[in-house]
């Protein structure tokens, strides 16, 4: 954990008409450690008039308790963060009593490490308040039989946004936030309440709501980030911590997928899913297979429900028009292809219609919600599950360095020995290939913040290259397979993507001769 003051707590969504069953639940009765208390809370946020300070992750806010004030200053989140777990620096102090919202105290604010950044916004004209909140909370203490304690906090209320509009969000959350302890015990407890209550992942703070409703701002799908590694980790702490990066990904994609039609959601969704599915097999060979439980097949549930509206969006929305494109040259051409295409057409965007409702399906679900639970939870396992003492925990226990180049190295032998023979391969070898080159990216991608330079940027270039001629020959090979189960095999629209993919492979030649070359060329930065 990073040094200083840190606010470490799980978020879940919960149906209001649900509160007095978790109030009741038979697992909040056991922990319960005294009296829960209920008190109305109202907070006001502060940032300038373009959220400079939302912007990079920070959030100023003043909460009001009864007759107290408390200004509070958070960070961006940490590598601690994901699969609910919000995790990140916290700052507090009591404010002097007063019937108005106290001015901030500019002095406490710069003792903290963000205080410069936001003594340069505070010196702003169009510095001031800019979201609020407002709701009632009951707090239960709990004790866990490990003597970790932390708070069950059940809000209730709305996010405001600022006047004159005052726009309105219901807001019902619960926040379990650790005190002392183990934070592996939020993720039991979540868990164990999510078996018996429509509860979700909840990957946004009141501060982020609250900006997207005062700005009206359409929210962007998530990309991969690269991953925070603790500096000095061990295996363990590495792959926990790009469990968690994956996890944040697939999460923050879980909103927008629910709710907009771009394709991207669906796409950066299954990247996330793809990234952490990887990083799952680095650990696989040092962890008790109980220790994965439902998680890896929950998995591939996920992966196989992406897929197809993945799939189906880039044969609607990219191959296509690329046909198009390629037959616009002769008048007769372009009819022709209209004429042979357009059943196929219409019928992929019926599939694709159903592949989105069940994706949407897939994400709304209890499964779902307990696939980034149990990831988390994962993530926070000592030694990642391994037995004290074995030869497992003794491999997560080394230097996440050296694991790393022994990771590294096996892949890239994997795939340079494949790579050697790209011109004579068929097309179902090329794509196995693809999958090497894949994994490896992503390996590279987990670990370069171990090896920062040159060598590295230069090497995920080669491979970003390779991987990209072998994913458009996969694309191709995928329409051509997508226009046969579309419609008749031997009709017309699907003998033209046959003759398209190929032409593609054939068309492609050069290109992947190239970056073979250059993946060949490129030194192996770990040694």
């Amino acid at each position: 954990m990073a040094p200083g003051p840190h606010e470490i707590e799980l978020k879940l969504r919960l149906p209001r008409g649900e509160v007095a069953t978790l109030l009741r639940h038979p697992v909040v009765r056991a922990l319960k450690r005294g009296r829960a208390r209920t008190e109305s809370l109202s907070s006001t946020y502060f940032d300038t008039d373009d959220w400079r300070l939302a912007r990079e992750g920070i959030a100023v806010r003043i909460r009001r308790a009864g007759r107290r004030w408390i200004q509070t200053v958070k960070g961006a989140a940490t590598s601690e963060a994901g699969g609910g777990l919000a995790a990140r620096a916290e700052h507090e102090w009591t404010l002097p009593a007063t019937d108005r919202t106290p001015p901030l105290d500019l002095a406490a604010v710069g003792a903290t490490p963000f205080g410069k950044r936001i003594a340069r916004a505070a010196g702003k004209d169009g510095f001031g308040a800019r979201c609020a909140t407002e709701f009632r909370r009951t707090t239960i203490p709990l004790a866990f039989p490990d003597r970790t304690t932390a708070l069950l906090c059940i809000d209730v209320g709305a996010v405001r946004g600022p006047p004159p509009k005052r726009a309105r969000a219901a807001l019902c959350e619960v926040e379990i936030e650790l005190e002392a302890g183990d934070p592996l015990r939020l993720f039991e407890l979540a868990l164990a309440l999510l078996a018996d209550l429509p509860l979700a992942v909840e990957p946004r703070s009141k501060a982020e709501r609250g900006r997207a409703l005062a700005t009206g701002m359409a929210p962007r799908p998530a990309l991969a980030q690269d991953v925070l590694l603790p500096e000095g980790s061990d295996a363990a702490g590495a792959i926990g911590a790009i469990v968690r990066n994956c996890l944040r990904q697939v999460e923050a994609n879980a909103d927008g997928l629910l709710a907009d039609d771009d394709p991207e959601w669906i796409h950066q969704m299954r990247v996330g899913v793809r990234r952490l599915r990887s990083c799952l097999a680095l650990a696989r060979r040092h962890v008790p297979p109980a220790v994965l439980g439902h998680l890896d097949g929950d998995l591939r549930w996920l992966a196989g429900t992406l897929g197809p509206a993945r799939d189906l969006d880039v044969f609607t929305q990219e191959t296509l028009p690329a046909m198009r494109d390629a037959t616009r040259h002769t008048a007769a051409g372009a009819s022709a292809f209209e004429h042979a295409l357009a059943p196929l057409e219409n019928h992929a965007r019926t599939q694709l219609a159903a592949a989105r409702r069940d994706a949407r399906d897939a994400v709304a679900s209890k499964r779902f919600n307990r696939l980034l639970l149990a990831g988390g939870a994962f993530a926070a396992t000592p030694r990642l599950g391994a037995a004290e003492g074995s030869a497992e925990a003794a491999a997560l226990a080394e230097p996440a360095t050296a694991f790393a180049a022994r990771v590294l190295a096996r892949r890239h032998r994997k795939l340079a020995k494949g790579v050697a023979r790209l011109a004579e391969m068929t097309p179902g070898e090329r794509h196995r290939t693809r999958i090497l080159a894949k994994r490896l990216r992503y390996a590279t991608e987990f670990f370069a913040p171990l090896f920062p330079g040159r060598r590295t940027r230069a090497y995920r270039k080669a491979l970003a290259g390779l991987q990209a001629v072998l994913g458009g020959l996969n694309d191709a090979a995928v329409a051509a397979v997508l226009a046969a189960e579309l419609g008749d095999p031997a009709s017309p629209g699907a003998a033209m993507f046959a003759g398209w993919a190929a032409a593609q492979g054939e068309g492609a030649a050069k290109a992947l001769d190239r970056a073979r070359r250059a993946f060949a060329d490129a030194d192996p930065f770990w040694k």
